[in-house]
């Protein structure tokens, strides 16, 4: 690497990823999932949980070119059968409260061109194995954290027009940089007050409670219901524990449920998706009564047309949330092809589960409760970019009167 300082610049990185991200206290637990092209950064991370006070930290290794060559040669029915030592191990980490880091630098058309039925088979195999640690996650039973580390394949995705790796891999870890804020004095007090500033915005519209969003732009003109008690989060989160922690690195998100039953309308994607090792660009989704009725896309719609037929949740959405047009990564003009950056450079939905910390009272809920609530259910949860500079949003309130929340892609 030449970017300057980088050493200690990685290991500012780690501190930040288990003092902010997990908020790692004495005799925690960590999981750590990390790709093996970035074992400097583990081994930071692995440390600094340490110096924390963590009892122990657990390491578990992904690799893009593995996955790839098993994906390729493995028969469905052999990737399709979860063993039941990893439903068991997910399961011991609920038990122990284990906080939970991905550090994610994946290739993001590591499974370009494969079978994309066998792909979607192995992820609705895997979703519903491993639904207990999902509940867990999405209702704040533990700290979890996503954060990225830059990879050659990513960086070269990013940055195509400069003429080396090692070029390619700076400008990479520098955006990173920049957008966790590392180059601030102190990142640390820099994300305490992202976290208020965030938080502030929530209660704003908790306080309105609108009944529906009315987005609209060019090619977009959806509906969505909110469900009663609805709630909208910020950038920080608590865990059971009481414990504060960021579920994402970076962030500019404000979020919340919508209704599963009330979507109406069209919207269009305004960024690529990069899901199951592939790019998915120029989706267009038609909804009725919630429920996706048509889904096309300019490329990849094998693939997203794939995801919504995984359960019957898939088809509908899971996440709203609201992104200004000038934040930080938007301003930075990158596309950067990883679902963890370009959906905090845009407003975006998800598809699938939603989170049962988004209801009031929703994180002590059985799943039929909040499935009546509104709330949609499901074993996947895919975010995608809808946002834009020509974006507009209405808050529609209960007796019908209607606020500008959105003009022009910022706050209105």
């Amino acid at each position: 690497m030449t970017l300057p300082n980088f050493d200690n610049l990685l290991k500012k990185y780690a501190d930040l990823i288990v003092t902010t991200g997990v908020n790692v206290q004495e005799n925690h637990t960590v999981v750590l999932s990390v790709d093996v092209d970035q074992a400097p950064l583990a081994r930071l991370v692995t440390e600094a949980a340490y110096q924390k006070g963590a009892k122990e930290v657990i390491v578990k290794w992904t690799d893009d070119i593995v996955s790839r060559s098993t994906f390729e040669h493995a028969s469905q029915e052999i990737l399709t059968d979860i063993p039941q030592y990893k439903v068991d191990e997910s399961l011991d980490h609920i038990e122990k409260g284990a906080s939970r880091i991905s550090l994610r630098s994946s290739d993001p058309d590591s499974l370009q061109g494969l079978d994309s039925k066998k792909i979607a088979a192995y992820q609705t195999a895997a979703g519903r194995a491993m639904s207990a640690m999902r509940k867990a996650t999405q209702a704040n039973k533990v700290s979890w954290l996503v954060a990225a580390a830059a990879g050659e394949k990513w960086a070269s995705k990013v940055f195509p027009d400069l003429t080396s790796s090692e070029e390619q891999l700076d400008a990479l870890w520098d955006a990173i940089f920049k957008a966790v804020h590392l180059y601030d004095e102190n990142p640390i007090e820099t994300w305490a007050k992202k976290d208020k500033t965030l938080e502030a915005k929530a209660e704003e519209l908790n306080k309105e409670q609108f009944v529906a969003l009315h987005y609209t732009a060019p090619g977009t003109d959806l509906t969505v219901g909110l469900p009663d008690g609805h709630l909208w989060e910020g950038a920080g989160s608590f865990n059971t524990r009481g414990e504060r922690f960021m579920a994402n690195m970076p962030t500019e998100e404000v979020f919340t449920a919508p209704d599963a039953n009330r979507v109406d309308g069209v919207v269009v994607s305004t960024k690529p998706l990069s899901y199951a090792g592939n790019i998915i660009e120029g989706m267009a989704f038609h909804f009725k009564d919630g429920k996706v009725e048509k889904v096309t896309a300019e490329k990849g719609e094998e693939v997203i047309q794939e995801l919504v037929k995984t359960d019957e949740g898939s088809a509908r959405l899971g996440e709203v949330a609201l992104v200004p047009d000038e934040s930080p990564i938007s301003q930075s003009g990158l596309t950067f092809f990883n679902t963890l950056f370009d959906e905090n450079a845009s407003n975006h939905f998800a598809l699938g589960s939603a989170y049962a910390f988004n209801l009031k009272g929703g994180t002590e809920m059985s799943e039929e409760d909040l499935k009546a609530a509104g709330l949609n259910r499901s074993d996947v949860h895919v975010d995608f970019m809808v946002g834009s500079n020509e974006m507009n949003i209405d808050g529609i309130r209960e007796d019908g009167t209607r606020v500008p929340v959105f003009r022009k892609g910022t706050w209105a």
